[in-house]
């Protein structure tokens, strides 16, 4: 159970960092690339379903986890953005190894003769291989923007509280 936090009388709370146009800024990045990466993480999954050796479950799950961080984020979760460092380094290692795997892992090298089309979720032909690989290697630049940015939000601190006078506060 959270302790209960006691204010002097005639006392607000108040988050001097959350105010700074910097700290702003920087929260709507994260959120708009979580965001971005997720629908580019869907767009992967179902385009290219048939070729994810099961992990499309996991493909799923990494985009509803990205849209959860999101949200919190939004709400100044500071928190979360280590968390979504770290699975943005998990991703960017999948996705470099889709983009550069040897043996035929690598989206490019299964447009050669003799591997099959990707189908997509819904049973028609998925995206084709190359288009596959260049939106891998563009959320290889995505996963590593998160995880910069994410830390540079980290380090502004968005929970520091002052408990400052009521009357400075709407000054």
């Amino acid at each position: 159970m959270p302790p209960v936090r006691t204010l002097t009388p005639g006392h607000v709370v108040v988050h001097p960092n959350r105010e700074r146009s910097a700290c702003r800024l920087t929260k709507a990045a994260v959120v708009s690339v979580l965001l971005a990466s997720a629908g580019l993480i869907l767009v992967v999954t179902i385009g290219g379903w048939s070729e994810l050796q099961g992990m499309q479950l996991v493909d799923l799950l990494w985009s509803i986890a990205y849209v959860v961080l999101a949200l919190y984020i939004w709400r100044w979760a500071r928190g979360l953005l280590p968390i979504a460092a770290v699975l943005a380094v998990l991703m960017l290692a999948f996705a470099a190894i889709a983009t550069l795997g040897l043996d035929g892992t690598s989206w490019f090298a299964r447009g050669s003769p003799g591997y099959a089309a990707p189908r997509s979720l819904f049973g028609g032909a998925g995206l084709s291989t190359g288009l596959l690989g260049a939106l891998t290697v563009l959320l290889i630049a995505l996963e590593a923007a998160l995880a910069a940015i994410a830390m540079v939000a980290f380090s502004q601190r968005w929970n520091v509280e002052l408990e400052v006078p009521e009357a400075e506060r709407r000054g």
